[in-house]
């Protein structure tokens, strides 16, 4: 019998293949961590087309590894994540988990993102009991956003996305994984996690001088002009984002300097309800050879 991932209660539980290869069908085996020891998960990763594990899989796996050890009745509301270096997707990654904190009304965790070549990630998350207070959204879904799922199709392995705008200064897209996960919240939140780390290189450098390079056709990529990658991650989850629905991502350029650029955005449920806010700082630095 295949293992499986120790998950709470009303999580669902997906068996691992026992031979590890590594053949991820959907996001449910993705998110489905195996128990080595206390605190301890294990994830697997599919191929990705550049070569490395992509940054908001390491993110939905660590926050799925925390959601693990809380109780029934907390939600996420917010994760920040230090991608440390790029994983590969040869071997799986190790996420240990320390329970920093279990208050009445929040609990605090702290994972690490472990391959043989040392840690890949470190993030630390926040997760709070339901309350019965103020709400108040002051954000707006934008005109421009279209129809939920509306723009230029470019789905790529378990995410598919609809490109609605990318310009100087901004990105916006309609994102979700592409499976029915139910109306699961826990999983839920993995899965925006997972698809909030799309597009925040875009957004931060559609302002960088030679960024028309890339857009004009003279290079074929971000790659033949640039080193860049994700440096860091946050999340802050307002509102639960509704089950299986395209959510659309707006990010804007907050600038560069010292070869770092800055994209903070909103998330938004079709509805127009402010689901998460969403800042990335990402590393792109001119190639000098």
């Amino acid at each position: 019998m295949a293992p499986s991932a120790r998950l709470p209660d009303d999580l669902t539980t997906v068996a691992l293949p026992e031979t590890m290869a590594f053949d991820v069908p959907d996001f449910a085996t993705l998110m489905a961590l195996e128990s080595h020891e206390p605190d301890v998960y294990v994830g697997i990763s599919p191929e990705y087309p550049w070569g490395q594990v992509y940054g908001g899989q390491v993110v939905a796996q660590g926050l799925r590894a925390a959601q693990a050890t809380v109780d029934d009745g907390l939600g996420v509301h917010s994760l920040h994540a230090y991608f440390i270096r790029g994983g590969t997707s040869d071997e799986p990654i190790r996420y240990e988990v320390d329970r920093i904190r279990n208050g009445r009304s929040f609990a605090t965790r702290r994972v690490v993102a472990r391959q043989s070549e040392g840690a890949i990630m470190n993030l630390a998350c926040s997760f709070q009991v339901v309350e019965d207070q103020a709400d108040v959204q002051e954000a707006v879904l934008p005109d421009d956003a279209g129809l939920p799922g509306s723009g230029t199709t470019e789905d790529w392995d378990l995410l598919g996305r609809r490109v609605v705008h990318q310009s100087t200064g901004r990105a916006a897209i309609w994102l979700r994984v592409l499976e029915d996960l139910g109306d699961n919240p826990a999983l839920q939140a993995c899965a925006l996690a997972y698809t909030s780390d799309d597009i925040s290189t875009d957004a931060a450098a559609s302002t960088h001088p030679r960024i028309g390079e890339v857009r004009e056709g003279s290079v074929t990529s971000y790659g033949d002009v640039f080193i860049y990658t994700s440096l860091d991650h946050a999340i802050w989850f307002h509102r639960p984002p509704p089950a299986d629905e395209w959510l659309f991502h707006d990010l804007r350029s907050h600038g560069l300097a010292n070869a770092r650029g800055l994209a903070v955005g909103e998330v938004f449920a079709p509805s127009g309800v402010h689901v998460a806010t969403v800042a990335q700082e990402v590393l792109i630095r001119e190639r000098t050879r």
